[in-house]
């Protein structure tokens, strides 16, 4: 088994009495498709925040590649190879698919026009091109806005934009919340190729049945702590509701 790429050990944050995270622990090595689940208030998000960068931990350390690292910005944690696709999708829904992957990253084109702000459309078109075909990513026109476009589709762009910018890891929000049957398998299948070029990916997902088709381990978080970890092959779909829910006795999973 490979060493991890990315290693929380007994995080611990507050906000003010409130305790999300109670010694949390986690671990993702390269190549796998993680699941992260747990029950509302269980600390995922929290947990996640941490781990990109978005909130610092109060206490416990953070590794990638074995070595304490302080992610203390996203930007901190982009220059590790780790981008995040939130469920809200923070895609702008009046720009094309090209547009909103290279949304904040532009292309300027060269010389003069370039320094005066035009941007090269021609380019970005083409990479994204390429971008959404590497990753299965099926799109009838790709001059249309987004928000013309269905639920899968935008949240196979969001996906896509993420993992085009990430060169190790990438944490997925709830990818298919929302999404209809043929729609969200449009999106694991994103996922799986994903996997399959060698990157990590981190799912929050609260569909169980999903998160063993997909996964290839599963850790269990439950007020605050990792409470369990499964492979998804030989596990039920009863065990991980009885982790989560505090019906399985609570493995030493720190």
């Amino acid at each position: 088994m490979s060493e991890p790429l990315l290693e929380a050990r007994n995080l611990v944050k507050r906000y003010g009495s409130v305790e999300a995270l109670r010694g949390a622990s986690f671990t993702v090595r390269p190549g796998e498709v993680v699941a992260l689940i747990g029950d509302n208030g269980a600390g995922k998000s929290t947990l996640v925040k941490c781990l990109s960068g978005v909130e610092q931990p109060d206490s416990g350390e953070v590794l990638v590649d074995g070595k304490a690292v302080s992610l203390d910005s996203p930007t901190a944690a982009r220059g590790h190879g780790i981008e995040t696709a939130y469920q809200d999708l923070a895609v702008a829904p009046d720009l094309d698919p090209a547009a909103n992957l290279f949304l904040g990253r532009e292309i300027r084109r060269p010389g003069l026009l370039g320094k005066l702000g035009m941007l090269d459309k021609a380019k970005m078109r083409a990479e994204a091109t390429q971008q959404f075909a590497k990753f299965g990513v099926s799109l009838p026109d790709l001059s249309v806005p987004i928000g013309a476009l269905s639920g899968g589709q935008r949240q196979s762009v969001a996906v896509a934009r993420s993992v085009a910018w990430a060169s190790r890891l990438v944490f997925l929000d709830e990818p298919t919340a929302a999404l209809g049957v043929v729609q969200r398998e449009r999106v694991l299948d994103v996922i799986r190729r994903v996997r399959d070029t060698g990157m990590a990916v981190v799912l929050i997902s609260h569909n169980m049945p999903e998160v063993l088709s997909v996964a290839d381990r599963v850790e269990v978080l439950r007020l605050g702590s990792r409470v369990a970890r499964f492979n998804a092959a030989e596990a039920k779909l009863e065990d991980l509701v009885g982790a989560m829910t505090g019906a399985l006795p609570q493995e030493d999973a720190s």
